[in-house]
């Protein structure tokens, strides 16, 4: 299994960790270093604004539950 294709189960951490490393290593790595960072970025950079997309419509949805007015109890 390539590095790739583990993105979907790595936790949002993981993939915030890595994308920051493959962006280090695209501008200070070795020729192999950049090459494989190359490869990588644009589906970890997809990811990660995949996710902190879903983060911020979960958070809203419970703001906006938040928000409603509580029942009150007959």
């Amino acid at each position: 299994m390539t590095l790739i294709e583990k993105i979907p189960t790595m936790s949002d951490v993981e993939v915030v960790n890595l994308l920051t490393n493959a962006r280090r290593l695209q501008d200070s790595g070795d020729e192999r270093q950049q090459a494989a960072a190359a490869e990588l970025l644009p589906a970890l950079e997809a990811a990660a604004t995949e996710r902190k997309t879903e983060r911020l419509a979960s958070a809203q949805a419970k703001r906006a539950a938040a928000r409603k007015s509580p029942k009150v109890a007959a």
